[in-house]
């Protein structure tokens, strides 16, 4: 009776015949997957294969390296941000921006979706940052470009001349962005602890060169909410539209 052949390395054998199904959008899934679960730091292309049942090399037609990872994550990032637009309203703004014109809410109805992105994706938001220093805009991912057009094409509906329409599109960007930065950074020293104080590591912090940073640290542990993005996008607006 002749062996049952063993799978290759790098391959399961319950994926056997399986390898023609993948598709860019596989592998970008499976990597966001991946970093959902242990971090960018665990991100390569031989763990992306591993989790496909691949080897590594079968992924440069869908990604140039980690480099070409790392870009694709930042796209289906914003990919999922398009599909919960395209999805309709939802929860997103409602019951916080009920007056104003319409581009106004919408600009509100984005800047919530991405949040609600940020915060499903944690491990990958650094990505937003260190890969739109790294990498060119012509260069970066359609969905990332579709994005910045849909917003300046609602501030061009909204009225605003070329110059005025790029200083809000930077000011809620900046904002928005920024926002989910603060969000998700880093507070708790020991997450054992039950004490706020030691949980946060306050005694870690001189008192006599610290002291309202150390007032502030258990404010500042929690989250802002979408209530707290919409209070500044709406401050941000008000600026502009009343000039």
């Amino acid at each position: 009776m002749a062996k049952e052949k063993k799978p290759a390395p790098g391959r399961r054998a319950g994926d056997q015949g399986r390898y023609g199904r993948l598709s860019r959008e596989r592998v970008l899934a499976t990597a966001l997957e991946l970093v959902d679960r242990e971090g960018l730091s665990a991100l390569s292309m031989r763990k992306v294969g591993a989790e496909l049942g691949v080897e590594a090399m079968a992924l440069y037609r869908y990604a140039d390296g980690k480099d070409g990872l790392l870009d694709g994550l930042v796209e289906a990032l914003y990919t999922e941000l398009e599909e919960r637009l395209a999805a309709g309203p939802g929860d997103a703004g409602s019951g916080r921006r009920r007056r104003g014109p319409a581009w106004r809410a919408e600009l509100h109805r984005i800047a919530e979706a991405t949040y609600q992105v940020a915060l499903a994706h944690p491990q990958a938001v650094p990505l937003l940052a260190t890969r739109m220093l790294a990498v060119p805009m012509a260069r970066r991912p359609l969905a990332v470009l579709r994005d910045h057009e849909r917003i300046l094409g609602l501030l061009e509906a909204a009225g605003f001349e070329e110059e005025q329409a790029v200083a809000v599109f930077r000011a809620c960007t900046s904002w928005v962005l920024g926002y989910v930065f603060v969000e998700l950074r880093a507070m708790v020293d020991n997450p054992e602890e039950t004490d706020p104080a030691f949980r946060l590591g306050l005694h870690r912090m001189p008192v006599q060169e610290l002291p309202r940073l150390r007032e502030a640290a258990p404010a500042l542990a929690e989250h802002g909410g979408p209530a707290e993005l919409a209070a500044g996008l709406d401050a941000l607006l008000d600026r502009f539209t009343a000039r």
